[in-house]
């Protein structure tokens, strides 16, 4: 039975976040937020790597057949994006660029010649003591053509299932402890 650590509830995407306005119009805005147990890290780079490290398996399933759909257009193919830590040295947190970093949020995501998106992992809650603490994984996406606003329109139901079940799934697995960081 899912305990409270264990639901995930859909949020507006938070106005603190770097995520935000970061495009005048965006054609995909989504958040999901999950309550942190107590001793949990607040550490935003670390509950994300913690969260793509523990992916349901499915996930990688749906990546592959994704792959073998778009990289007949010529799009970025997780092979791809995975070779480009080697080849730039940039910091990636699995296969996305990072863009920035703070306290509270790590930002990630990636340009391609259909869209470009940031994926925001914000900790909120943690400026007063026994304050429930939240963790919030955000999506923004804008499309730069037809084929994006296809393709978004095409992933966007599986996009949401994604994420809500990396949320879960790294609930279940019991989040870094806040003394690991």
């Amino acid at each position: 039975m899912p305990t409270k650590h264990h639901h995930v509830t859909s949020v507006p995407l938070p106005s603190e976040s770097a995520i935000a306005n970061i495009y005048a119009s965006p054609h995909l805005v989504d958040a999901y937020s999950i309550e942190l147990p107590p001793g949990a890290s607040t550490n935003p780079e670390q509950l994300a790597r913690f969260m793509f490290a523990h992916q349901a398996p499915w996930i990688g399933g749906l990546m592959a057949v994704r792959d073998a759909l778009v990289a007949g257009f010529g799009l970025k193919t997780a092979r791809h994006l995975a070779s480009l830590e080697a080849q730039s040295g940039a910091e990636r947190l699995s296969i996305f660029k990072v863009y920035s970093t703070s306290p509270t949020e790590v930002v990630f995501g990636e340009e391609d010649k259909h869209l470009d998106f940031r994926l925001s992992v914000l900790c909120s809650g943690q400026s007063s003591p026994g304050a429930q603490r939240h963790l919030t994984l955000s999506t923004v996406v804008h499309c730069n053509n037809r084929l994006g606003r296809l393709y978004i329109l095409l992933i966007a139901p599986f996009h949401r299932l994604v994420v809500q079940s990396n949320l879960r799934t790294a609930a279940r697995m019991g989040w870094p402890s806040a003394t690991q960081a």
